[in-house]
């Protein structure tokens, strides 16, 4: 089996045009590299106060840009999450499809002068976790510990051994192709705001997709 190729995200430096473009290079990587399987990340760090003074909104929507790609990126995304992880750790940890967490991880949505942050993470949070769930981290920054995210669904696994961790989770996903992947996702996705009927047509088609061409099963 191949070696994962790996991205690490510092939450302490904020998400500018730079790490837009670090996130965007890594996704060139994934898709350009031939076969299957998934992509690694570890994120950890939060920003300090005062962190959004050099932020502009260009960067923020380069930097969310990057977040969108890496969400849709046509590999499974698993991911590790340790200590304080706001700001670009925060973003990235839910973006990511496999998300494990250790036991001293403390989710945070990072905080300006005037309140918490409005970025993407707020609808990213609720869209796992549920609104009731995530209020007070989004309202008032209150963290979200590692037990607690995996009972809200936020985190899918608490593990004291993260190389293990990542090593199950790029085993699930195995020898799975990655368009493939990135077709499910998408179908995963519409579910939660698509009617039955709306719906319908975009799984045939998926349905058909495979039918045509069918998929190569690794021996």
């Amino acid at each position: 089996m191949e070696e994962a190729l790996t991205l690490v995200i510092d939450g302490t430096e904020p998400p500018s045009a730079v790490t837009a473009a670090t996130v965007q290079a890594f996704c060139d990587m994934a898709e350009d590299r031939a076969g299957a399987g998934a992509v690694v990340l570890r994120v950890s760090g939060a920003p300090a106060e005062g962190w959004t003074s050099g932020l502009d909104v260009t960067a923020v929507s380069k930097w969310e840009r990057a977040l969108r790609r890496l969400e849709r990126l046509a590999r499974a995304t698993v991911v590790v999450a340790s200590g304080d992880c706001g700001g670009a750790a925060l973003d990235v940890f839910l973006a990511c499809d496999i998300r494990a967490v250790t036991p001293d991880a403390r989710l945070l949505v990072a905080r300006d002068a005037a309140a918490t942050w409005p970025g993407m993470a707020g609808y990213r949070l609720v869209q796992l976790g549920g609104a009731a769930r995530v209020r007070r981290a989004l309202l008032f920054g209150e963290p979200i510990d590692a037990a607690t995210a995996l009972r809200i669904g936020v985190a899918d696994e608490l593990t004291e051994d993260p190389e293990g961790a990542l090593a199950a989770a790029v085993a699930l996903v195995g020898a799975l192709v990655g368009d493939e992947i990135a077709v499910r996702r998408q179908l995963h996705f519409d579910a939660a705001t698509t009617s039955f009927d709306e719906a319908l047509g975009s799984h045939l088609a998926a349905c058909d997709r495979v039918l045509r061409e069918p998929v190569e099963v690794a021996s």
